[in-house]
């Protein structure tokens, strides 16, 4: 059976990271999310998908070079679909206390090594005061997050994010000791499927929208979906 995750929430539906768009993932009943994690000046976690502010709010600078008071101030709906009111950029822990999802995929960018480092702590640490260890896994393509992770929040279980097959990704994803693949769906034959699964990795694909896509998918056995539109994945694969 293949389960699916809201991208960023319901990002075809809501701007995506805000709080509107997580809680729209979950009227659809779709109780698992993926969504993209970077640091404030102050060390918060903070949801949103790029290192700069422009795309999503229109303002200028990168995240980290603004408090999480300043950040939280921002109207995160520009460029998104329509939304009536404002979409504040939110905390992790705002997310944690309000979305009651059984399974987060938590994603970390390219980050330098002492950043890696403070995000897996502040990740592990949110996790433990929220009770939510056990249904979280931390995602990332970067060798230094994943090596972060490994070395210092080991019982975090982790994944490896793949877009691009120059190295093998099952063979990498092993290397760091991950849980899960998370794999581009151009890159989901169905040998490397076969393998990766045999190689004990729950492999979630992204980004699939379109629903011939999410069926061709599901027959090839992948353990779950990432999509932009939960709506439309609960209505094709239900």
């Amino acid at each position: 059976m293949t389960v699916i995750y809201g991208h960023r929430g319901a990002k075809g539906e809501v701007p995506e990271n805000t709080l509107a768009s997580f809680q729209q993932c979950l009227k659809h009943g779709v109780r698992r999310c993926e969504l993209d994690l970077h640091l404030s000046r102050d060390g918060e976690l903070m949801v949103i998908h790029d290192p700069t502010l422009k795309r999503t709010t229109g303002r200028r600078g990168k995240v980290v070079e603004h408090d999480a008071a300043e950040l939280l101030s921002y109207d995160a709906r520009k460029g998104g679909p329509g939304a009536v009111s404002t979409c504040p950029i939110p905390r992790l822990e705002e997310l944690f206390q309000h979305c009651d999802f059984e399974h987060w995929q938590l994603e970390v960018k390219s980050a330098s090594k002492v950043r890696s480092a403070r995000m897996v702590k502040a990740i592990a640490e949110l996790a433990e005061r929220y009770n939510l260890t056990d249904k979280v896994t931390v995602t990332s393509s970067s060798r230094e997050v994943l090596s972060a992770l490994q070395r210092l929040t080991p019982h975090l279980q982790r994944g490896l994010v793949a877009e691009y097959a120059w190295l093998d990704p099952i063979k990498v994803a092993k290397h760091y000791g991950c849980h899960l693949l998370a794999l581009n769906w151009t890159l989901c034959t169905p040998e490397r499927l076969l393998k990766a699964q045999k190689a004990g990795l729950h492999v979630s694909v992204w980004t699939v929208n379109e629903p011939a896509l999410m069926r061709r998918l599901a027959d090839f056995g992948v353990d779950s979906i990432i999509t932009d539109f939960p709506g439309i994945a609960v209505k094709t694969l239900s």
